[in-house]
């Protein structure tokens, strides 16, 4: 294992945190918060001593050579320390006294789950409502794709770098979209980039306040859901609205698919399978809902279409925004966001859940197995976009699919200790482990998840995680093998 690439790294994500207080810092400077201000330079100056202590550990260079563990183990560590020292404003400030409190709130900012402890979020300063919402930028893409974005990467650490990426990038497979990994990381953080923009540009379009723009857009960006109102988008205007829908589905989309637009390669955007699929999905689940709906909604059809679409995308992406209590729906509508929330965006892009990527592939190996079933000797190649899938990622979504069941079905069990309903216990762990939010009953649009004990709020904190980061970089913590001399 090598210990001190693996230290250097996360000296590098700790000095980025700090720095990426600082808009917050200025803000509280700004508004005058003296105890805000305190909290978050004491933060910055723990985390700028823990980085510098760290790097002069591990300035000399470990002859022995990085393998994927090391991405592994680094990523591991970088979200759970990233998150462990992230939400000391909170704490210190005294705006959130509770430390599994605070830490609730951070992990799901930066793992863009949105799921709250705050029954009036109103109440938090400006200086610390930006801090909670930008996190949701900075988890959406991935702290460590933004390391191999900025700081120049060696040949040497070519591997590490790609491992690093492949463990932190949601999906059941990642590549490079250029020939250098370090370029491809450019790349993603360039359309990020833009994209996040364009969204504030049309929501100051719409009459949004420049503040309330930001925050918005770093929550549609990453896909995180975090609102600075109690109602969330509620009570902004229709057009606002319209124009989280629109941004949200596009975030939810992979990053590839953009960058294929840049090269001007329309022909191989629409004959993406995945796209087609997730596209499918979104549509699909609007019509219906919206038909389901239409009798209780004032306003007639549009604003049935209008609230649906809104709650079909912020679901779908795993955003979790919220214009409406879906919590009311019937009963039909609620299973289609049910399932939605399974389900997922796209592979590669900021969403959570399964991903479209995976159910494609699941749908084609179970069509392959009726076939061979019925024809034991013929030979099926499981193709997505005319080109044959590896096995080995065939075989790792099986196996994703396998540990996500069981830690799901795991957190459910645990979680119901506290004795809330079932529908609360069981869409609590759902919409964490999928980084969506809010859920249904008690940890609806509505509500939050403040009554939970804080052991079940570790539980749910940790499962935030391991959707965040697809299980396996988490899980191989807690593994003999991964520190084990003889690998």
């Amino acid at each position: 294992m090598n210990l001190k690439l693996v230290g250097r790294t996360l000296g590098i994500i700790w000095t980025l945190e700090a720095l990426f207080m600082l808009p917050s810092l200025g803000l509280a400077i700004y508004d005058r918060e003296p105890g805000v201000i305190r909290a978050f330079l004491i933060t910055i100056g723990l985390l700028l001593l823990l980085s510098g202590g760290l790097w002069l550990l591990c300035r000399s260079k470990q002859s022995e050579p990085s393998y994927t563990r090391e991405g592994m183990v680094t990523v591991g560590f970088s979200w759970i320390s990233m998150s462990a020292l992230g939400c000391l404003p909170f704490c210190i400030s005294g705006q959130i006294p509770s430390y599994v409190d605070a830490l609730f709130e951070m992990v799901s900012g930066f793992t863009t789950t949105g799921a709250s402890i705050l029954r009036d979020v109103e109440a938090l300063s400006r200086a610390l409502l930006y801090w909670r919402s930008f996190s949701h930028w900075l988890g959406g893409m991935g702290m460590l794709v933004f390391i191999l974005a900025v700081v120049p990467g060696s040949r040497h650490a070519a591997g590490y770098n790609l491992n690093l990426m492949r463990a932190e990038s949601p999906g059941p497979s990642v590549s490079k979209l250029t020939p250098r990994m370090g370029q491809t990381a450019k790349t993603l953080y360039f359309l990020y980039f833009i994209l996040t923009v364009l969204c504030v540009i049309f929501l100051l379009a719409g009459g949004m306040p420049l503040f309330d723009s930001l925050c918005t857009a770093f929550g549609t960006a990453g896909t995180g859901g975090f609102g600075i109102r109690n109602d969330s988008m509620a009570g902004y205007s229709p057009y606002l609205q319209n124009v989280c829908t629109v941004f949200m589905a596009l975030f939810g989309v992979n990053f590839g698919v953009f960058y294929l637009l840049l090269l001007k390669q329309l022909s191989a955007v629409f004959r993406d399978e995945e796209v087609r699929m997730y596209f499918g999905i979104l549509i699909v689940s609007t019509l219906l809902i919206t038909l389901n709906i239409m009798p209780m909604t004032d306003g007639g059809f549009w604003a049935s279409l209008r609230h649906a679409a809104f709650q079909v995308s912020s679901i779908t992406t795993t955003t979790g925004f919220c214009t409406t209590d879906f919590n009311l729906w019937p009963s039909f509508s609620k299973a289609i966001l049910f399932t939605l929330m399974i389900f997922g965006a796209c592979a590669g892009s900021t969403g959570g859940g399964i991903k479209t990527a995976r159910l494609l592939i699941l749908m084609k190996e179970m069509r392959r197995n009726i076939r061979r079933t019925l024809r034991p000797r013929s030979v099926q190649t499981i193709r997505v976009n005319e080109r044959p899938i590896d096995e080995n990622v065939v075989r790792g979504v099986n196996a994703y699919m396998a540990a996500y069941w069981a830690l799901i079905l795991t957190s459910f069990i645990l979680v119901s200790l506290d004795g809330f309903s079932f529908e609360t216990n069981l869409s609590a762990v759902i919409a964490c482990f999928n980084n969506i939010g809010p859920g249904f009953d008690m940890v609806g649009p509505a509500a939050n998840y403040a009554d939970f004990s804080n052991g079940v709020k570790l539980i749910l904190t940790a499962d935030m995680l391991l959707g965040r980061l697809e299980l396996f970089p988490l899980l191989t913590l807690f593994s003999r093998y991964t520190w084990s001399r003889k690998l």
